[in-house]
Parts: C-alpha cells; sequence; structure tokens
C-alpha cells in the first residue's frame, strides 16, 4: 500500500514537473528577444506594445548602435531580430551565415536634423548648418561613426557642407545617437547631429528647434531588419517582422519622422 502510494506521488510530481517545464516553453515561446539601432529607441517601443497587446507575445527591446549591435550578435548575444539603421549591418549578418537572408526587409528610411536646445541663441531653423561656425558652438555632438549610420551621416553631411575640417575639433562622440540627443539635450554640447525620430519622439518634443539636413548631404539611411540565424524562436521572429510591414506600424513610423521605402 505504502509502495503504491509512493509511486503514485512520484508519477504525479513528475506529471507536475513535465506541465510546469511545458507551461514555461510556452512562455517563453512567447517573447522576443529585440536587438534595435537607437533611432528606434521611441518607435519600436511603440510598436513592441501595441504587438504584445494584440498577440500576448512580449517584445524585450535592447537599443544601440548598429554596429555595436551587430558585433554583439557576432560574439553570439541570444537575440531573435535586428533593426539596423542601415541595410549593410544585416547584410554582412547573412554573409557570416548569422542570419536569414529571405527575411532581410527595409522597413524605413531615417532623416538626419541638426538640433538645439529650445532656449539656444542660435537661429538654427534659419541658418542650418551654418549656425555650427557661430562662436557659442564649442561641442558639437554626433554618433559615433566607427559603428553608428547617423555618425557617419553626420560627417558626411559636414564633409559635404565643407565644414569638416573647421569642425572636426569640436565633436564629441555618443556611442550611439541616443547619446549624442543627449549630450544636446543636456548642454554638454551647443548642438547635435541626431535623429528626426529623436526630436519628435515624447521625450524632446518642445525642447529644441531643429533644421532638417538635406538628404542629398548624406548616404540615404535606408533602415533594415532581419531574423537572426540563431533566433531561438524563429516562427514568432518572423511573425513580428511581419507585422512590421502593416499599414499600422509604417503610419506609426511616419509619425516618428521616417520615410517609407519605395515599393
Amino acid at each position: 500500500m505504502k509502495r503504491s502510494f509512493l509511486c503514485a506521488m512520484i508519477a504525479m510530481a513528475l506529471l507536475l514537473t513535465t506541465a510546469f517545464t511545458a507551461a514555461q516553453e510556452a512562455t517563453n515561446s512567447r517573447e522576443l528577444v529585440v536587438a534595435a539601432a537607437a533611432d528606434l529607441s521611441s518607435a519600436l517601443r511603440e510598436v513592441a506594445d501595441g504587438y504584445e497587446k494584440r498577440t500576448g507575445v512580449k517584445v524585450k527591446l535592447s537599443f544601440g548602435a548598429s554596429g555595436a549591435l551587430t558585433e554583439q550578435i557576432h560574439n553570439g548575444a541570444p537575440f531573435d531580430v535586428f533593426f539596423s539603421a542601415d541595410m549593410d549591418y544585416p547584410r554582412q549578418l547573412i554573409a557570416a551565415g548569422e542570419a536569414d537572408g529571405a527575411s532581410l526587409y527595409q522597413y524605413a528610411v531615417g532623416k538626419l536634423v541638426l538640433w538645439v536646445p529650445a532656449d539656444s541663441a542660435l537661429d538654427v531653423e534659419h541658418k542650418g548648418m551654418d549656425v555650427l561656425l557661430d562662436p557659442l558652438v564649442k561641442k558639437i555632438a554626433i554618433a559615433n561613426p566607427e559603428h553608428a549610420p547617423y555618425g557617419r551621416a553626420a560627417v558626411a553631411a559636414l564633409k559635404h557642407a565643407g565644414l569638416y575640417e573647421r569642425l572636426s575639433d569640436r565633436l564629441v562622440l555618443g556611442e550611439n545617437v541616443s547619446q549624442a540627443a543627449q549630450f544636446a539635450e543636456s548642454g554638454n554640447a551647443q548642438a547635435g547631429f541626431v535623429a528626426l525620430a529623436h526630436a519628435l519622439a515624447p521625450a524632446m518634443r518642445g525642447k529644441g528647434k531643429y533644421w532638417e539636413v538635406p538628404a542629398e548631404y548624406y548616404p540615404a539611411l535606408a533602415q533594415g531588419v532581419v531574423v537572426l540565424a540563431h533566433a531561438q524562436h524563429k516562427k514568432v521572429a518572423a511573425e513580428f517582422v511581419e507585422y512590421i510591414r502593416t499599414k499600422e506600424v509604417s503610419e506609426l513610423l511616419r509619425r516618428y519622422g521616417f520615410s517609407l521605402p519605395q515599393k
């Protein structure tokens, strides 16, 4: 009798353990880990919140410079999906066998702006890049061009305007475009080249004024998303990328100042 009872208890414990493990796996399968370029720090949070409400899938976001995130992926970081501020980094991952080439999708075109605080005497809205020659400007924030597409765009824009050589010693480098925006907003730099998406984000809206850098000043910031080869939840990841293609998400990205790629 005791032996039967003990066997029954062991069987019940195993059943509960199996059920718990299955439930945990089901929960984990409803979670995505997403690496994303820093210019998406506000827009993608809104996208992820909407997606979770719609599907129950939790989207965990990690933001940074596209190049730095690519290096993390090379080193085995456990991301499922990668949103880059360009198309080159996703293509590098595809070439290395670390991303699914069939999943690559250009979701937006980013825009670069020159931003100054609202109380600045610099008339950036009318003078554009010429304000950087004002003696008031001691430091100019940009993202590090070594691993941030927006940093490379800022350097290209300065060179296009013939100002890079004159101003290069005033540049202060943020790890990514979000940090460049923080430098400008905090006053650690008198001006900053940031994403239009930052200028329009709730955290910065109304705190500054800006001039949109003409598109011909820098190579197009065509931005791509890709599912990673070592993704733990490839099916869920692919479904999330499909959601990015929807009109709902396109309209949200437009509100944050992104252009949509020509079909």
